[in-house]
């Protein structure tokens, strides 16, 4: 049995019952792959299903406020994916009569959608001969075929597609890419996978040479940057806050957050309070300053780490309007402060 007819096989004996696997339609493809980036299928499929609950058509999703689509994507990080599928939403329904591409090399050209993401919903939906290579594909590939080539690499990613394009089941490339990505995910898993009951235990170089710990390889990344974070927690007498909408570039853009200040340090409660005597914000000498955590909460992104404190300002009025402390849920924001508006007792 050829690998392709094996991993089918396996496939159709130990594939999950997930939504998305009982349709053909290219908008739930599209908003299961754009979910699923980066994160584990049980933890995307809740966003899964209240996005197509709050969206259940792809005209419904570009008619929604930006707003409204973060704070429904909020704590599934890497918001750039919902920015991103907001406006490929609006640009299929504005551009594409809500039509959406049906070949690999147009699907390509959405925001958003890279190679990955456009074979998934090429294959699947309109049966193109497209390979997927997803983390799930790298890992398995590199163990079966005892490939010592960085993943993360130029010439890792092409030596992989390459392969991944030649063994693709050319009657159906629907079924054997989400065979390769479920066996990826369930039988190759990164740690501990069971090679007792591997299906390709036999022709695995991997597991011949011992090796399967070692696979897939990747390149250095280069260390997380240290950031110091303070957030203002402005409380009123008439119970209101300050949320400001972050604008520009950056995985926070467009979320909301309690006004910032970043340091090269930690700050103390000395520094803090000098630093607010002159703040824009501050207006009045009669506030009250404290500090929620005293041990800094640290919160690690792929390329920073930020090392946050909360400063609990109250004073009598605001100086600009403020929000009331009973609608700060409606707004989306970063999981960190989520979990601080959580925690606080407003």
């Amino acid at each position: 049995m050829t690998i392709n007819k094996t991993l089918t096989h396996w496939y159709s004996v130990n594939k999950r019952d997930l939504p998305w696997r009982r349709t053909k339609d290219p908008y739930f493809i599209w908003m299961s792959e754009i979910i699923l980036q980066q994160t584990k299928v049980d933890q995307g499929l809740p966003y899964y299903e209240a996005f197509v609950t709050n969206f259940p058509t792809i005209f419904d999703l570009a008619s929604a406020a930006e707003s409204d689509v973060l704070k429904l994507w909020q704590g599934l990080g890497y918001y750039s994916r919902a920015r991103n599928l907001h406006a490929t939403a609006k640009y299929i329904v504005e551009e594409l009569n809500g039509d959406f591409p049906n070949n690999y090399k147009d699907l390509l050209k959405l925001k958003g959608v890279g190679d990955y993401t456009a074979s998934a919903i090429a294959s699947i939906c309109f049966n193109e001969v497209c390979a997927v290579v997803d983390g799930n594909v790298y890992r398995a590939f590199s163990r079966y075929f005892g490939i010592a080539t960085p993943i993360n690499s130029s010439q890792g990613q092409k030596e992989f597609k390459v392969l991944a394009q030649k063994l693709i089941d050319k009657d159906d490339p629907a079924e054997f890419n989400q065979a390769i990505m479920e066996f990826g995910a369930r039988q190759c898993k990164p740690k501990s996978p069971d090679c007792t009951v591997c299906p390709l235990q036999n022709g695995c170089v991997g597991l011949q040479k011992n090796i399967i710990t070692e696979l897939p390889v990747k390149k250095k990344s280069l260390k997380p940057k240290t950031k110091h974070f303070n957030f203002l927690v402005f409380l009123s007498s008439d119970k209101k806050t300050i949320l400001e909408k972050r604008e520009g570039k950056g995985i926070w853009q467009n979320l909301y957050q309690f006004p910032l200040i970043e340091s090269d340090a930690s700050m103390d409660f000395t520094t803090m309070n000098s630093q607010l005597e002159h703040h824009a914000l501050i207006d009045t000498s009669s506030f009250r300053l404290s500090l929620y955590n005293e041990e800094a909460i640290i919160h690690k992104l792929s390329h920073q780490h930020l090392h946050t404190k909360f400063w609990i300002i109250e004073t009598d009025t605001l100086s600009i309007q403020g929000v009331s402390i009973h609608e700060i849920i409606d707004y989306p924001v970063p999981v960190l402060l989520s979990n601080f508006m959580e925690a606080f007792d407003f």
